[in-house]
């Protein structure tokens, strides 16, 4: 039976594992904090103490984690996973991070006789939970087959962009993207109430012609609903957002969107709302 060392059980680790083991795959998992993992453990996952035990004795590592400083320490700390895992293991962080990071911890395995994957995601908690996530891959062709099996049990649409980090730089497009589409979403519903019009019925007209989207179909109704729950962070939405930022400003691009985006997104974390869910963008337009 294929083994897999998980480290990462917060929103979206939770859903990945699970499908994990519906799919027979026999999975350890770590967390800092192990309150966080006990319904997995109930679940069938098996405990371990740290990330090098993990990372030990298994045929792949996946990582989701916080920011890169905990893709830093997951990977290269004395406890980490290069101090754990066997030579031949396939190592994999979902998180979304530096293109950088990621080429660092490619060469890393290089140098310890492991195989490395870039693989950062989107679409959100229902994405993680019903394994239709889309997952942006960097790396080799042939360690991209040898995991594409692992990648079906959690995703839909799943792609090699190209080498080590190059998953990074498809998640950066797609948060970009991404980060424009939510402010349509948040400006359209402020101008409705505004013009006093019923948001239901003008959600249910416009989400049927050319203003549709997928942030439109998740997000509106919470907002109609003053729903903020998280089901992607903003506090990590906003490191999502410094990273491309500073990964245009390397290109000397100008993304005058991403760069208003990102200021209101931080204005939004600063009153308070960073542990709300991407949707509390509308917070800046009230």
């Amino acid at each position: 039976m294929t083994k897999i060392g998980f480290i990462g059980t917060g929103l979206m680790g939770h859903g990945m594992i699970r499908n994990l083991l519906k799919n027979g795959y026999q999975v350890q998992i770590w967390n800092r904090t192990k309150a966080k993992a006990e319904d997995l453990i109930n679940d069938g996952a098996d405990w371990t103490d740290d990330a090098a035990q993990c990372a030990h004795d298994v045929d792949f590592v996946i990582t989701i984690v916080g920011y890169p400083k905990d893709v830093e320490e997951v990977y290269f700390g004395e406890h980490g996973i290069l101090a754990g895992a066997n030579p031949g293991t396939t190592i994999i962080d979902m998180t979304t991070t530096s293109p950088q990071l990621a080429q660092k911890i490619y060469q890393a395995a290089v140098d310890h006789k492991l195989l490395a994957l870039d693989a950062p995601v989107s679409g959100g908690l229902a994405g993680a939970e019903n394994g239709s996530l889309s997952i942006m891959i960097g790396g080799d062709q042939a360690t991209f087959d040898h995991a594409f099996p692992i990648f079906t049990a959690m995703g839909k649409q799943i792609v090699l962009q190209g080498p080590a980090g190059s998953g990074q730089h498809t998640k950066m497009a797609n948060q970009i993207a991404l980060a424009g589409a939510l402010a349509g979403v948040c400006e359209s519903l402020r101008y409705a109430k505004a013009a006093g019009l019923d948001p239901q019925k003008m959600f249910d007209t416009i989400r049927a012609g050319a203003a549709g989207s997928a942030q439109m179909e998740a997000f509106m109704p919470m907002l109609i609903n003053n729903d903020f729950k998280a089901t992607f962070y903003m506090k990590h939405f906003i490191k999502d957002l410094k990273i491309a930022q500073g990964e245009a400003n390397d290109r000397d691009l100008k993304l005058a969107i991403l760069d208003q985006i990102l200021k209101e997104c931080q204005a939004v974390e600063a009153m308070g709302f960073g542990d709300e869910g991407t949707q509390a963008l509308y917070h800046w337009y009230e």
